[in-house]
């Protein structure tokens, strides 16, 4: 591992909770595809499969920013441990019922309890925030834990397909449930490091999401997730055209991985200008990247062109998150953050279920037109926001951070 890399663990309790994060966001890639695998086994109703994953993610995009809203004023602890215990009850739930084959509508609530669970990766930044903000260690941070999100949904979706089919139907949600509650209850166990909270003052109440830099970004990353989805459903399309179905993981694993070295090589890197530039260039690489998929005619070319389409996901994502940081007060930042990974989860819900039409009604070559064109919007929606994004909101009662403020002084200067 790179020095900087190394340094980071430096500071005590580091290895602690990066670890307990990493167990706790392996659910956010083996719950969705988990409950598919195993409804599809026990019943063979892949419709009811793909409607109980979407309320999955659905009830997770609108309970995720009021969870972590709770978790600014209140604290980690106090929050997730309740969140999670609710989730877990939920998950119980769907696997008892898709077991006994109770009726239909069970499973659904069953589902959309489960969304209660907290956004962990959140929860983890909030903590690499605290520990160094204002220093260059924070972006190195946000770099690993952006690849550590890519090794989650690389092996992810692996183990949980691989339990449930090769050991019994409900294995995958079940490890996905475990891996939550052991990671979530690991993470609140260490106190040191945890984020001070901020109770809400009477004149300081409202959703992070009235910034109007944080609306920019929560709306690029609707597109943004619907490129993920349609890349991923479209992906599986092709290869069973191809005759090779089973590479479909592989090959999304190869798009994963781009992403991983992008990330690691990001995360060693030093910028001195705009932050915003950054990102709207990152925007622009990954709507261009889609466009040789619209060329593929085979899954080694397809291999090679979602590796290229993957080396801009990380370092847009990082920057991001830098981003947020300008755009929300240091009392909502895990609101805003949990903003950003709703519009994600939402984007991917849509380009799952458009790439989906699309290839229904034209086959899978032509599905890659949905990431194209979700490409694209978010390149657009990116150039007419890119204002907002130039002008940080003012501080609201002291609560943003004052390095972030001295920051853009030295930018106007420059």
């Amino acid at each position: 591992m790179p020095s900087a890399y190394r340094a980071l663990f430096a500071a005590p309790g580091s290895k602690g909770f990066s670890a307990a994060g990493f167990l706790g966001r392996m659910p956010l890639s083996m719950m969705g595809i988990g409950v598919v695998t195993m409804i599809s086994q026990l019943t063979g109703r892949y419709g009811l499969a793909g409607a109980l994953s979407a309320t999955i993610a659905l009830a997770a995009a609108l309970a995720g920013p009021q969870v972590s809203r709770l978790v600014d004023q209140y604290g980690q602890r106090r929050v997730l441990r309740p969140a999670t215990l609710i989730s877990l009850a939920a998950g119980a739930g769907l696997l008892f019922a898709a077991h006994y084959g109770w009726p239909d509508w069970v499973l659904f609530v069953c589902c959309a309890g489960i969304g209660c669970v907290p956004s962990v990766g959140a929860m983890v930044r909030a903590r690499w925030a605290a520990l160094y903000r204002g220093t260059p260690q924070l972006h190195t941070a946000y770099s690993f834990e952006s690849v550590v999100d890519e090794v989650c949904f690389i092996f992810g979706p692996i183990v949980s397909i691989g339990l449930s089919t090769a050991w019994f139907p409900e294995a995958g949600p079940l490890l996905a449930g475990c891996f939550l509650a052991v990671g979530v209850f690991w993470l609140t166990a260490q106190r040191d490091t945890e984020p001070e909270p901020h109770p809400r003052e009477p004149h300081g109440g409202g959703s992070a999401l009235r910034s109007r830099g944080l609306q920019v970004l929560v709306a690029t990353f609707v597109a943004t997730g619907a490129i993920f989805g349609a890349v991923d459903v479209v992906t599986v399309a092709f290869a069973e055209e191809e005759g090779h179905k089973a590479a479909a993981s592989l090959v999304l694993a190869v798009y994963a991985t781009g992403s991983c070295v992008a990330g690691m090589c990001f995360g060693l890197l030093r910028f001195s200008g705009a932050p915003e530039r950054r990102w709207l260039l990152g925007l622009c690489a990954m709507a261009v990247s889609m466009i040789p998929l619209l060329l593929v005619g085979n899954l080694p070319f397809l291999a090679v062109a979602l590796f290229v389409a993957g080396l801009s996901i990380a370092p847009t994502m990082i920057t991001t998150m830098s981003l947020i940081e300008e755009h929300v007060p240091r009392a909502q930042l895990t609101e805003g953050m949990t903003w950003v990974s709703t519009g994600l989860a939402v984007g991917v819900a849509l380009g799952s279920a458009t790439g989906g039409w699309v290839i229904d009604a034209a086959g899978a070559r032509a599905g890659y037109g949905v990431p194209a064109a979700a490409g694209a919007v978010a390149a657009a929606v990116g150039f007419l926001g890119y204002r907002r994004l130039k002008r940080p909101a003012p501080r609201r009662g002291g609560s943003v951070e004052q390095h972030t403020h001295g920051e853009r002084q030295e930018r106007h200067m420059a």
